[in-house]
């Protein structure tokens, strides 16, 4: 049995076969070939704790995968100089059950996430891109910016959060590195962002939108990973009529999506307007149709995905030297 550590699953993990992971769970739900329970709560009552229980077993063209994420959320955990999420990810082996490996929660949801929109943004996005606007300057942000320069070679970069000193380390950390450009900017006002933009990834936890719809350029593509609640709208619902809408599964974003559920109850969009972004990659749906058509892609995030990753980094344990 595996034990990765956040270094080592990132090192596991590159974004481009993260990328292709995410792509191939994507397909396999649309497909109806995942299974995925809905999340078990075990509240923690007295120590203001949640624990939650979040498995997945899919078959894929790479073959199956069969994996566990436990993910606690502690609210005085920051007090204690603790962080406020603890996750690992328990990967099984799918004909035995046998655990084969325990994985960083934390690392491996980062980057499948950042993967997320990066397959979006591959299967949406104009080929001509070349900037970019990142909402959200932290850890989720920064696989975000990542994954959109895997699959697009940009030019610039606008860096948005209402945190200055985050928006300094961010460009610090992130100019240059791997496929990132070295002109990331600090932007003066989100909707100047949002409108020089050609992709947009809002990776916040905002409730109120972080750009306003009157801001987007026909063209532009957006990722929407922040908002996992009925109650937040990090990107305005407002939008959408506007835009071409993909998700990760209509289900959960319809139980979880506050921007698509504000949409759908004040009558902006119709139910049958939603498109899974796994029916693009199994060619049963179209993806983008215009040049000048806005795409908006919104995941609140799928078990599926964790499944499909950890079975990618498992395969490169050995390369790394992970210790079994």
């Amino acid at each position: 049995m595996y034990f990765l550590n956040a270094d080592q699953v990132q090192q596991a993990l590159p974004m481009t076969e993260a990328i292709q992971a995410v792509k191939r769970a994507y397909a396999a739900v649309s497909a109806h070939k995942a299974v995925m329970p809905l999340r078990t709560q075990v509240p923690v009552a007295p120590h203001e704790g949640t624990t939650l229980l979040m498995p997945a077993y899919l078959q894929s063209e790479d073959g199956e995968a069969l994996s566990i994420k436990i993910v606690s959320v502690f609210q005085k955990n920051p007090q204690r100089g603790l962080p406020l999420i603890y996750g690992v990810v328990l990967v099984l082996d799918p004909q035995t059950g046998e655990p084969q490996a325990l994985l960083d929660g934390g690392a491996l949801t980062a980057i499948r996430t950042g993967a997320a929109s990066g397959a979006a943004t591959d299967l949406l996005a104009r080929p001509d891109c070349t900037t970019a606007a990142i909402f959200g300057a932290g850890v989720q942000g920064r696989t975000q910016l990542e994954a959109v320069c895997t699959v697009r070679p940009l030019r610039t970069v606008w860096v948005v959060d209402p945190n200055p000193e985050k928006v300094e380390r961010f460009i610090q950390e992130m100019a240059g590195k791997g496929p990132i450009p070295t002109d990331l900017r600090p932007a003066e006002h989100p909707d100047r962002a949002a409108a020089q933009a050609d992709i947009i990834c809002a990776a916040t936890t905002s409730n109120t939108p972080v750009f306003s719809a009157d801001a987007i350029r026909p063209g532009t593509h957006i990722n929407g990973v922040g908002s996992y609640t009925p109650q937040m709208r990090e990107i305005p619902p407002d939008l959408l009529p506007r835009a071409a809408v993909f998700v990760d599964q209509i289900e959960a974003v319809r139980e979880e999506a506050g921007e698509i559920i504000a949409a759908l109850q004040e009558g902006l969009i119709a139910p049958d307007s939603l498109t899974e972004i796994g029916a693009v990659i199994n060619n049963t749906a179209p993806g983008r149709t215009s040049a000048e058509q806005i795409t908006f892609f919104k995941s609140v995030g799928l078990a599926a995905q964790d499944a499909a990753a950890a079975q990618a980094a498992l395969r490169n344990a050995d390369t790394i030297g992970a210790v079994s």
